[in-house]
C-alpha cells in the first residue's frame, strides 16, 4: 500500500512565527531530526553552518529572534514533500537582508532545509 503525503507545513504559522520573532512556534514546525545547512558570506558552499535537531535550531532561532530586526515571510511555495520560501529581514539601522530557503517536507514538518542568505553591504 503507498502512502500519500496529505499534509504540508502550515504557513500561516510560518508566517505568524517570523513576524512575531517566536521562537518555539517556528521550531514547532521542524521535526525532531530536521537538519538546516545556511550559506552565507561567512558560510560559504564548501564549509556551510549545518545545524542538527532541536536543541541546534533553537538554539539558532532564538539568536536570530533576539536581534533588533524585523522578518518578513515573503513569497512562499508548499506541497506535502517540500516547502520554499523568501524571507525580507530589516535591521534597526536599515541594513536589509534576503534569504532563499528550500525545505524537505515529512508529515508537515521540515526535515532538511537550505538557505541562502546576502546581507547589504
Amino acid at each position: 500500500m503507498t502512502t500519500i503525503p496529505t499534509s504540508t507545513v502550515a504557513v500561516d504559522a510560518l508566517r505568524s512565527a517570523y513576524t512575531t520573532r517566536d521562537a518555539t512556534a517556528l521550531l514547532a514546525l521542524y521535526a525532531d531530526d530536521a537538519t538546516v545547512e545556511i550559506i552565507d558570506a561567512v558560510n560559504p558552499p564548501s564549509r556551510s553552518r549545518r545545524l542538527t535537531g532541536r536543541a541546534e535550531l533553537r538554539s539558532h532561532f532564538e539568536d536570530v529572534f533576539a536581534r533588533d530586526m524585523t522578518h518578513e515571510l515573503d513569497i512562499v511555495a508548499a506541497t506535502p514533500e517540500a516547502l520554499g520560501y523568501s524571507l525580507r529581514c530589516t535591521y534597526a539601522d536599515g541594513t536589509k537582508v534576503v534569504c532563499g530557503g528550500t525545505s524537505v517536507v515529512r508529515d508537515g514538518l521540515i526535515v532538511r532545509e537550505v538557505a541562502v542568505q546576502a546581507w547589504d553591504t
